[in-house]
């Protein structure tokens, strides 16, 4: 607890152990005894005063100041004049006493009030703790001394130096040293990766173990972590329809409820005779129960939760409002390339001609593709292993569209497409496989074919079934990539429906064409999210109902457009912020249906004289705290970890 909150406790304590010494006092006739009659309801007025106003001088306060700047009508107001009433009843000799109910109602609404202000620290707790990555310094060497900077003062291509312990103060590219580094803060992944000379690292991480020199990549206010804090500390301003709907009503509603209580407590009494203690009692009641706290503080303290629930997972998500349309995703759009697949290519097949091996096919590639630093031509290099001599190589010749010629040996050796081999005569068997497929011929032989595909994330296949299980209904992907290719990714995904080949302004026009398919099947209550990570996808990801970017390897256009961050790349992680999403939003029609169906219901029996002020006292302090501790079960993500 805060200092604040703890001083409201001890206020409480007091105003409680007063109020029962006083009640004891009261229900055992000590006080007639001392005081006799009538001076014991005095005395019991005066008494009951003393706890009523150390639990609640400062909702009284903050009543006034609200009555002198306009904003009367709201929690403080109606409890103020609620429970003045109850004591006010005092003036009519033929009705019981109630300063009890009236100190009670303020006793608990304090209750109350402390335990909202709890639940909602414990719900920013998750979000402010995504403030404690942000690093204090970064170390640079000057004259030969390790000197302590401000993050700010460096600049892309500076070097600096994290210590074991220390964080990583902005992106760059590991010079030298190696470590564990603990991404946990901004992916909520729990294993520390391993970061060697030439890996990249993102700011806020913490480094483990060895020294790393860093030259930065990106300017502070551009690095991951200044994205992500800004991102969190925005988070609250865009609220979900739900939270406007609940804010507008409290707006309508709090009006009509004081002047049906007015009505309620004068009109009676006036018109038919009615008994004034009576009536006012009812209005008091009235009043008590309608305060909207329950729905005004559980409904963004639910949403609240959900995000802060979301970014422990490393999904960070820019407002409420998008946590509210996630929850209702039907639809599913991927990139293919850094989204579904690594991004990088690999070798996935080696088909050899007879008397030909498969070591020496990859070595007489690898070879040939020495000096090339095309992405095709490094993954044969990786998979024959080690460096290949540089004197067993000359007279390289790339020939653009088609592949490489070069002198491997002493042999007149080509790697390419089918097209380098038609040029030389070469006959070859084209083989079928997913990818770039690379045609390898010495001495004008053909030798043999290396199929190299871009691999399929290893959490790729899991996504998809979990997003099923979700209730997503659809699931598309979108690439700029050859038919075949896309096909191949697709049917080993699992993924209904691939257009492939595609410019950016024609995912635009796909992602167009899937949100009208979309509401149309749905009657427009489904929304489409667009998953992807590259420059191009920004202009998608913009347009999509809910746009998700991958985080750590993604763009920074991509980041920006985005609604949903996934700080780890895990493309699992889409159906992880879908079941939190619908979670969070079960949660708060929950609340809103269960609190206004007891405030109407004792509203009801308020009014006709049957609920008491202890009923009402439920009605509003009990509803809210029920309604706060269903609130608070958002930030549990336990079944969402790994």
């Amino acid at each position: 607890m805060n200092p604040k909150q703890k001083k409201l406790l001890t206020r409480i304590i007091v105003a409680l152990v007063l109020f029962v010494a006083i009640e004891v006092a009261t229900q055992t006739g000590i006080l007639r005894a001392a005081f006799g009659t009538p001076g014991d309801v005095y005395a019991e007025f005066a008494l009951f005063l003393i706890p009523y106003l150390i639990a609640g001088y400062d909702v009284i306060a903050d009543a006034l100041r609200g009555l002198a700047h306009g904003h009367a009508l709201d929690e403080d107001f109606l409890m103020t004049v609620a429970t003045f009433g109850a004591f006010a009843l005092v003036l009519f000799p033929d009705t019981e006493p109630h300063m009890a109910e009236g100190a009670a109602v303020m006793l608990f609404f304090q209750v109350g009030e402390l335990f909202q202000s709890y639940a909602v620290d414990k719900s920013r707790q998750s979000i402010a703790d995504m403030m404690d990555i942000a690093p204090e310094f970064a170390n640079v060497m000057e004259e030969g001394k390790l000197k302590q900077i401000d993050p700010f003062e460096l600049a892309p291509d500076d070097e600096f130096i994290v210590m074991p312990g220390e964080r990583i103060p902005l992106d760059g590219t590991v010079l030298t040293g190696e470590s564990q580094i603990d991404t946990a803060a901004l992916t909520g992944e729990s294993v520390p990766r391993t970061a060697h000379p030439g890996d990249e690292v993102i700011s806020g991480c913490v480094n483990l173990t060895g020294k790393l020199v860093v030259r930065a990549t990106k300017p502070f206010e551009d690095s991951t972590v200044s994205r992500i804090l800004e991102l969190v500390e925005n988070a609250a301003e865009k609220k979900a329809h739900t939270e406007n709907f609940i804010t507008r009503f409290a707006r309508v509603y709090t009006p009509i409820v004081v002047g049906v209580a007015a009505v309620l407590a004068v009109v009676p009494p006036l018109l038919f005779g009615g008994q004034w203690s009576d009536w006012v009692l009812r209005g008091l009641t009235f009043l008590v129960v309608s305060c909207p706290c329950a729905l005004v503080i559980s409904v963004p303290l639910s949403f609240f939760g959900g995000i802060g629930g979301a970014s422990r997972l490393g999904i960070l998500v820019k407002g409420s409002n998008y946590l509210e349309a996630l929850g209702s995703t039907e639809t599913v759009v991927f990139d293919k390339t850094g989204t579904l697949t690594d991004g990088t290519f690999s070798v996935t097949e080696l088909v050899c001609a007879p008397g030909v091996s498969k070591a020496e096919l990859a070595d007489i590639a690898a070879a040939a593709e020495t000096f090339s630093t095309h992405p095709i031509a490094q993954s044969v290099r990786a998979y024959r292993g080690a460096a290949v001599a540089a004197e067993r190589v000359r007279d390289v010749r790339e020939v653009s569209g088609q592949g490489v010629e070069a002198v491997v040996d002493g042999r007149e050796v080509l790697v390419g497409n089918g097209k380098l081999m038609a040029a030389h005569h070469i006959a070859f068997t084209a083989v079928e496989a997913p990818g770039t497929v690379l045609y390898v011929a010495a001495d004008g032989t053909y030798l043999g074919a290396i199929a190299i595909a871009d691999t399929v994330k290893p959490g790729a296949v899991r996504a998809i079934a979990d997003l099923r299980a979700a209730g997503v209904k659809k699931t598309v992907m979108l690439t700029g990539d050859r038919a075949p290719v896309a096909q191949a990714v697709a049917a080993t995904l699992g993924i209904d429906e691939v257009h492939a080949e595609l410019l950016p302004q024609d995912k635009v026009a796909e992602v167009e064409a899937l949100l009208a398919q979309t509401e149309r099947d749905t009657h427009g209550k489904g929304k489409l999210a667009f998953v992807g990570d590259g420059i191009n996808d920004a202009p998608v990801l913009t347009r999509a109902d809910i746009g998700i970017a991958m985080g750590a390897m993604g763009s920074d256009a991509a980041i920006e457009a985005a609604d949903i961050v996934l700080m780890n790349d895990n493309p699992a992680d889409i159906a992880r912020a879908i079941h939190l999403a619908r979670r969070t939003m079960g949660i708060v029609w929950q609340n809103i249906v269960f609190a206004l169906g007891i405030k109407f219901a004792v509203l009801v029996l308020a009014a006709f004289g049957i609920a008491n002020m202890w009923m009402a006292v439920f009605a509003d302090v009990g509803v809210a705290v029920i309604a706060i501790l269903n609130a608070m079960r958002a930030m549990n993500v336990k079944r969402y970890l790994d």
